[in-house]
Parts: structure tokens; C-alpha cells; sequence
């Protein structure tokens, strides 16, 4: 049985693989540490309050001191690190917290690992403690392609071009730095996009999705022609499974799934869908009267190009023959079949949303 700390337990896919984890690992100890940040939600992490195995902690990865504590005190031996400042938007207009967040942070994660884990046990002249640091990081550490060139693999040459994906490459760094220096067992996963539930709505699948829904404008950017690799959560989270359980200490793997589109070719796709949605489901219709294609129009009536945000990467690819060949992951849910599982969650989680998108003040 493995005791495992998550952070950022309660964002996005953080909280895809807590629901999974404990769905496929009962008998494990998982501990999420989440400073609740606008994109982390509790109620994502609703219906595990009661599971024996669960603690939830509210708190913030660059307290060091905290990380050590629960660590001693769940006897943890497996770190999944997916807490992040992520919206590269948000990056462009205040890089400070992504700086602190994602390698501030990440660093405190290895110096309490290292301090648990390793330093502690030699104090005893004992051995290290047997464990795993896991971070997860993103394939934007690269930086952008052209339409002709091959897609990434895990030996592409980093490249940032935001705030954001220069914090994780940092991140990155630092995570293999205390493998080499220190001993430490890690491993890195760089995924690409992911859709599916609990997607804070300021993302493009979820905010294109609940414009319609709102009747609201559906912003593209500059041409809406830069292509995106598209990962189904559960698949990512599938991936990171057979990395914690097979992965070799202080090796890294690309995780996609060849499903490569354009923005706009998939904002179009995601507007088809919703038409068909309220031409076929009445309850669909008298539950988002206000919209458009309750009254027979095209959701597509509410694309508005703006303009292009600085340093937007044209396309991300990648190649995950590693992980494929080496750990036997391949990713299975085809988009079309992920995509309407999407679309059907958050038309059954609208108070999930609408709470996301417009929390209560006090």
C-alpha cells in the first residue's frame, strides 16, 4: 500500500486522478494539498470526504514546513506534483506568481522530499527512505513548431516563449537537478492539452462550451489556426499510473494522443456539437433558453476575432513512442467519444461551472 501526497489536488487534473486513484487504489493513503487558488474547487473533490483513505488539506506548497509535516505524518512515500499556476494569458499579465508558484513551489516540494526521504534516514545511518517524486510539466516547455516539423519528443531542446511555460521548464530543471545531485528517485511527465471534467472554464474547450451556453461571444485568437495536440484527462492520468508504477527513476515521457486541430477547427467542432445538442434535447433547450441555438440559430454566430495574445505559439505536437514502447500506455479514448462525455458533464454540472466562473462573495 503507497501513501501518496497530490498537490493541487483540487485543480483540473489533479482532481481526475484523485477521483481515479482512490477508484482504482482503495487500499492506498492520499493526502491532497491544495491552496485553493481561483482554479482549484473543493467541490471537485466532492463525494471522498467520507472515503477512509482521503485527507484534504488546505494549503500552499511554498510552505516548506507544511509539506514536511505531512509527509512525516502520513508517511508519505509518493509525491504527484500537479499544483501550477497555468493560464499562460494570466502569465502575460502577472508573471510574479506564476515565478513563485511554479518554481518557488516546486522547489520547497523537493527540499522537504529531500530533508523526509533522504537527509533524515542518513541522520540514523539508515537508507533512504524508499520513495517517488513525480512532477507533472507541460509539452509548452518547448516552445512552438511549424506545420512540417516532427513532433516533440523528450530530447527536443526546450524553448519557452511565455511566463508560464519558462516557470515550468525552471521547474523541470530543478526537479532533475535533485535527481542528479541529490538522489532523489523523480520522474517528469510533459503532457499535451487536456479536456474533459472539472476544466476551470477560462480554458478554451470549457470557455467556448459555456459561452454558448451563456450566449455570450466566443473570442478566437488572431487567425484561430494554431493547432493543439488533444489528451483526454483520464487517458493523462492513466499515463501518470503507469509512470508511478513502471517508470524508471529519472526518466522523463511526453504524454499525447496524435489528435492534432487547429483552434478554430475545434471551436466549430464544439458548436456543431451544442447545435445538435438543443435540437435533439428539449431539457437542453428549457435549461439554456437564453442561448442562441435554443431558438434554432448557429452557436457559431457568436465567433469574434480578436487579437492574437503575445508569443502564442503556433502548434504543439507530440510524439509518445517512449512511453508507449517502454511503459505499454497508449491513449484510448478517441476524441469525438471524449469530447461528448465533456459536453454531457458539464451540461449536468452547471452549478459546478457557474460557481467556477462566479463565486460568492462574502
Amino acid at each position: 500500500m503507497a501513501s501518496l501526497l497530490v498537490t493541487g489536488g483540487a485543480g483540473f487534473i489533479g482532481a481526475n486522478f484523485v477521483h481515479y486513484w482512490l477508484g482504482q487504489h482503495p487500499d492506498d493513503t492520499l493526502v491532497v494539498l491544495d491552496a485553493l487558488t481561483y482554479a482549484g474547487n473543493r467541490s471537485s473533490l466532492a463525494g471522498l470526504e467520507d472515503h477512509a483513505n482521503f485527507t484534504f488539506v488546505h494549503g500552499n506548497i511554498c510552505n516548506t514546513d507544511t509539506v514536511i509535516a505531512l509527509l512525516q505524518q502520513h508517511r508519505v512515500d509518493t509525491i504527484v506534483h500537479f499544483a501550477a499556476e497555468s493560464h499562460v494569458d494570466r502569465s502575460i499579465q502577472g508573471p510574479d506568481t506564476f515565478i513563485r508558484t511554479n518554481i518557488t513551489g516546486t522547489h520547497s516540494l523537493l527540499k522537504a522530499a529531500r530533508q523526509v526521504w533522504i537527509e533524515a534516514p542518513a541522520l540514523q545511518q539508515k537508507a533512504p527512505q524508499p520513495h517517488r517524486f513525480h512532477h507533472v510539466s507541460t509539452d509548452e516547455v518547448f516552445g512552438s513548431l511549424t506545420p512540417d516539423q516532427p513532433a516533440f519528443t523528450e530530447d527536443t531542446p526546450y524553448a519557452p516563449n511565455s511566463p508560464y511555460s519558462a516557470s515550468k521548464a525552471a521547474a523541470d530543471h530543478l526537479v532533475r537537478s535533485y535527481h542528479q545531485t541529490y538522489g532523489l528517485t523523480t520522474t517528469v511527465s510533459r503532457c499535451s492539452n487536456n479536456y474533459g471534467p472539472y476544466h476551470y472554464p477560462e480554458k478554451l474547450i470549457p470557455l467556448t462550451l459555456t459561452n454558448i451556453l451563456h450566449n455570450k461571444a466566443i473570442p478566437v485568437f488572431g487567425d484561430g489556426q494554431q493547432i493543439r495536440d488533444w489528451l483526454y484527462v483520464l487517458d493523462h492520468v492513466r499515463a501518470i499510473e503507469a509512470i508511478l508504477t513502471q517508470g524508471k527513476a529519472g526518466e522523463t515521457w511526453n504524454i499525447g494522443a496524435r489528435c492534432e486541430m487547429t483552434n478554430l477547427q475545434l471551436i466549430h467542432k464544439l458548436c456543431r456539437i451544442m447545435d445538435h445538442m438543443f435540437a435533439t434535447r428539449p431539457q437542453v433547450r428549457q435549461q439554456f433558453a437564453q442561448a442562441t441555438a435554443a431558438h434554432a440559430g448557429r452557436s457559431a454566430s457568436l465567433i469574434r476575432y480578436v487579437q492574437d495574445r503575445p508569443g502564442h505559439d503556433r502548434r504543439y505536437a507530440i510524439d509518445s513512442t517512449k512511453i508507449e514502447q517502454e511503459l505499454g500506455f497508449v491513449a484510448v479514448e478517441p476524441f469525438d467519444a471524449g469530447i461528448a462525455k465533456t459536453v454531457d458533464w458539464f451540461l449536468d454540472n452547471e452549478r459546478w461551472w457557474r460557481a467556477a466562473v462566479s463565486p460568492p462573495t462574502s
